[in-house]
Formats: structure tokens, C-alpha cells, sequence
């Protein structure tokens, strides 16, 4: 685990929680925003890329990864707490002029930052997510409505470890994820307590305005304009059985500018199946769009 994630720690109090976060590098700011199930250890080689000239911060959102994982009682598992934490994480480190790079839960909470903060964003990396309600020809996969099911879902999700353990399998396709770097996605998520922001993410998605998350999708969907003058780089496994074509499409149709790369080959967790050619993709592209500064 070492080997492969060699970072130091480093912790933000948030009301009494540990967050923990990777901060590694100076330069130029790199935020890097994980999803469900996974944390700060899917952004692994991009850090490692990207730390010798740039400021690369990676956080764990509360209850993943190295973050403290408190019940229910003491943290408010939604998505606005979500974003509230990255707000709290960036003025802390007085984050500007960021590359923000989401990926699945990561862009919902990254955009609906951003779209409130667009002066702090410089570019944009989009990995497999969304930022808006599920689009209409697009039907929740029957993997993620079972796991919503009160009392099935507790059972799959923190009892048997099945959307982690089915993610490492599922969730890559252009080849087997190793054993090794399996472990180091399911090492945070080794018991029913510390599984609970697994389960609450999945209880998130917002698919009615009945739902505590919806309010603050739509109004993110409905300001994503404020970063249409951002540069703005897809890159999507195209074999991903969640955020699929109809999700990459409403992208492209919001931000027709985007620079866009689609991986045929590849599932939701694009970044290890497609690892060698998007890393360097960011490169260039940070590359392509200078910030003002250093022109």
C-alpha cells in the first residue's frame, strides 16, 4: 500500500472530523475530487505525475479513505455537507486558481462548488460524473436501485461490502484491476461502521425533488454556465455501466467547446483503466490553457 500511495498524510478539522487530504508539490494548484466508493488512492498516479512542478491536493470526503468515518449522529452524510467541506478545505488552504479534477459523487460536489466560486477555478477535468439530474433517457441501473431498498441495502452496501467489492471487479474493463491496487481501494472500507459513507452516498442520488440532494443538482445544472468561459477536458471510459453516453452527451451539449477523449475500452474507473494515456493528457492540456499569471 505504501508503494503505491507514498503520500503524506495531512488532516482538516471539520466540526470535530478529521479530513484527510494529500498535499504534495508546489506550483500551480491541482484539486483532485474522488467519488463512491473509492478515495484520494484512484488519484494515485496523477499526484505522482503531477507533484513535481504542480500543487497537487487530493481530500477524502468524510467517512472515506483516511477520513474519520463518524455515524450519523455526528455528521450529516448529504451533499450539502459535501460541498460545504470542500469550501471549508480550500479557503483553509487558500486554493486559487485551480485545476478541478472530479470524477463520479466528485463532480456533483466539485461543480456545485464551483459554480458558487468560479472566480477560484481556472480549468476543469472531467472524469466519468455529472452535474446534473439524471438525463431523461437515462434509467438508474438496477445495482444502484437494489442497494437503495431499506434493509437490502444496509445488508449489501455494510454488510457484505458488495458496490466496493463489485467496483474493483465492474468498474474496470480493459483489463483486470490487480490484486494489489484492489486492496488499496477496499482497505478503507474494512467493516459495517466504516462503510457508512458507501451506503449514504448511495442513499444521495438525487432522483426526485423529494430528495434532500436534488434542490442543490438542479441549481448547480442551472448554473454551470458561469463556467463556460473555463477550459474544460472529457475524458470518459465508454463502458461505464452508470455514467454512460447519455452522461458524456449532456456534457458535450453544455460545453460544446470542451476538449473531449472517449476511451471505448473503458469503464467507470477510467483513470486506472486508462491511466497511461490520460495522465499525460492532463499534462498537456495544463500545458495548452497557461494561466494569466505566468504569460
Amino acid at each position: 500500500m505504501s508503494r503505491l500511495y507514498p503520500f503524506t498524510p495531512h488532516y482538516l478539522d471539520i466540526d470535530g472530523h478529521r479530513m484527510h487530504y494529500v498535499d504534495e508539490g508546489e506550483g500551480e494548484v491541482v484539486l483532485m475530487l474522488h467519488g463512491n466508493p473509492s478515495w484520494s488512492f484512484m488519484y494515485r498516479n496523477l499526484i505522482t505525475e503531477l507533484q513535481r512542478d504542480h500543487r497537487a491536493v487530493a481530500p477524502d470526503h468524510i467517512g472515506c479513505g483516511r477520513s474519520d468515518k463518524p455515524n450519523d449522529h455526528a455528521y450529516n452524510y448529504t451533499l450539502a455537507s459535501r460541498v460545504a467541506d470542500v469550501s471549508r478545505l480550500v479557503e483553509a488552504l487558500d486554493l486559487r486558481d485551480i485545476t478541478l479534477v472530479v470524477h463520479d459523487w466528485g463532480g456533483m460536489i466539485g461543480m456545485a462548488w464551483a459554480t458558487r466560486y468560479p472566480d477560484r477555478v481556472a480549468r476543469l477535468v472531467v472524469l466519468n460524473t455529472s452535474a446534473f439530474p439524471l438525463p431523461p433517457a437515462k434509467r438508474l441501473p438496477v445495482a444502484l436501485m437494489l442497494a437503495r431498498v431499506p434493509g437490502l441495502g444496509p445488508l449489501l452496501l455494510r454488510g457484505a461490502n458488495a458496490f466496493s467489492r463489485g467496483a474493483v471487479r465492474r468498474c474496470v474493463t480493459r483489463r483486470p484491476m490487480s490484486d494489489e491496487v484492489a486492496a488499496g481501494y477496499l482497505a478503507p472500507y474494512d467493516s459495517w461502521a466504516h462503510r457508512i459513507a458507501v451506503h449514504r452516498f448511495v442513499q444521495d442520488i438525487p432522483l426526485t425533488n423529494a430528495d434532500p440532494a436534488y434542490d442543490i443538482v438542479q441549481s448547480t445544472a442551472n448554473e454551470l454556465d458561469r463556467l463556460g468561459d473555463i477550459p474544460l477536458m472529457i475524458c470518459w471510459g465508454m463502458k461505464d455501466f452508470v455514467f454512460d453516453r447519455h452522461f458524456l452527451d449532456e456534457w458535450q451539449r453544455r460545453f460544446p467547446a470542451a476538449e473531449v477523449h472517449s476511451f471505448a475500452d473503458c469503464g467507470h474507473y477510467v483513470l486506472e483503466d486508462a491511466a497511461e494515456e490520460i495522465v499525460p493528457l492532463v499534462r498537456s492540456f495544463l500545458e495548452a490553457h497557461p494561466l494569466e499569471a505566468s504569460t
